[in-house]
């Protein structure tokens, strides 16, 4: 897909996104006989996906990864909606943090210097050091001065704490995840969603993203439109829904 493609959707009206969504969500169902589940995190994006499918497939379980970081707003939501399976990391975070370094700044930056420290490829330090031909895909100059900090830094502790728990319930149920993110929350979402559109069929880790040409505006249109209940933390002047101890 050209990024031209995806500006277009981006600037469609919000009734046709919806139903741009409804036929990607059935076809992620029927492409894995019902055999799929609702990464739900609680947040306004994991809500209006949640409620998108649940339209459809009333019966899609809901999976929480419970770090023990989140908001308890987060949490007391969480509680409030059926048919959700809450699953745990099997280390504390402080063990994980000693394990594989705090992800400081943004998962995005962590990772560029994780790699930088570490890589075995020369070309993919370069990369984060100076920027391909284009100049994308380096670790912003503001930055590198962290390339020496004296502690452990990587962003792989979201996948510790949140994505492997997920994962070990993927794998022994043997489901297929819907997950609500957008491809204008960062480069990497954008470039994701570029190369495999919405429904991510033939990648190592299939995943579906049907509201992934959404934009935030789109997403209180929707809540407004369908009178979902959200959680209570939006309206207290937070707009990222993380952990506490952020940016993981």
């Amino acid at each position: 897909m050209e990024y031209w493609q995806l500006k277009q959707r981006q600037s469609l009206p919000l009734q046709a996104k919806i139903i741009l969504s409804q036929q990607r969500i059935k076809s992620w169902y029927d492409h894995w006989h019902g055999n799929v589940y609702i990464s739900f995190s609680g947040g306004k994006d994991s809500t209006v996906m949640l409620h998108l499918v649940r339209e459809i497939f009333p019966n899609v379980v809901a999976v929480f990864a419970d770090t023990g970081l989140e908001y308890p707003e987060i949490r007391e939501f969480v509680k409030t909606i059926d048919n959700v399976e809450w699953v745990k990391p099997k280390m504390p975070f402080n063990k994980v943090i000693e394990k594989y370094g705090y992800p400081v700044v943004s998962k995005e930056t962590a990772t560029k210097i994780d790699e930088i420290r570490n890589t075995n490829s020369e070309k993919l330090r370069n990369k984060r050091l100076y920027g391909d031909e284009k100049g994308n895909g380096k670790l912003g100059n503001k930055w590198k001065y962290l390339i020496n900090a004296p502690f452990k830094i990587s962003s792989r502790c979201c996948s510790a704490m949140k994505k492997s728990p997920i994962k070990r319930w993927e794998t022994k149920n043997k489901c297929y995840p819907f997950v609500g993110t957008m491809a204008e929350e960062s480069l990497l979402r954008k470039q994701a969603y570029l190369k495999n559109g919405c429904n991510a069929f033939d990648t190592p880790r299939p995943v579906s993203t049907p509201i992934a040409f959404w934009k935030e505006e789109d997403i209180w249109a929707y809540i407004k439109q369908n009178n979902i209940p959200y959680s209570k933390i939006y309206d207290m002047g937070y707009d990222r829904t993380g952990w506490i101890i952020q940016p993981c």
